[in-house]
């Protein structure tokens, strides 16, 4: 698996974020819903990587810079045809090494509460996340999960 930094011009790219935003705009309550446009991708605070197999858009994920060592996953998406694959948990693990270059030391996640975000709860917390309180800008929300991690407790799954 390759990655390439802020491939924000491809089209695969823009149409797997633009399906990524609608869909989670339209499963989330107002007010509860956190996820970037690709405008709020651009922002300087975010590193953001697409991850391809040969020339086919595997997914792709966000890491956004909360503190100095202190970092939070966005837009984490697997493309459709790659779900159920083990995919996943190569995205966050990809990101997790790009993390630790970029020498953060605590990662930080927040997802939907209801049944469409079970999944990606789910493989949160098999790569080793675990609940937490709501962290920077977030605040208690009954529509929302916090979780984090610490880089040095991982086990590359």
């Amino acid at each position: 698996m390759k990655s390439i930094e802020g491939d924000f011009d491809n089209q695969e790219v823009d149409k797997l974020l633009k399906k990524h935003f609608v869909e989670l705009r339209s499963v989330s309550p107002l007010g509860s819903t956190h996820v970037l446009d690709i405008e709020g991708l651009k922002d300087s605070s975010i590193k953001f990587w697409s991850m391809w197999e040969n020339d086919q858009l595997i997914g792709c994920g966000a890491l956004k810079f909360l503190e100095k060592d202190h970092g939070e996953f966005k837009s984490i998406r697997v493309a459709d045809k790659f779900r159920k694959n083990g995919n996943g948990i190569k995205i966050i693990n990809h990101l997790i090494d790009k993390a630790k270059k970029l020498n953060i030391k605590k990662i930080s996640i927040e997802t939907g509460a209801g049944n469409f975000f079970k999944p990606a709860r789910e493989l949160f917390i098999l790569c080793g996340f675990k609940s937490c309180e709501p962290f920077a800008h977030y605040k208690e929300d009954i529509n929302s999960v916090y979780m984090n991690m610490f880089i040095n407790e991982v086990k590359v799954k």
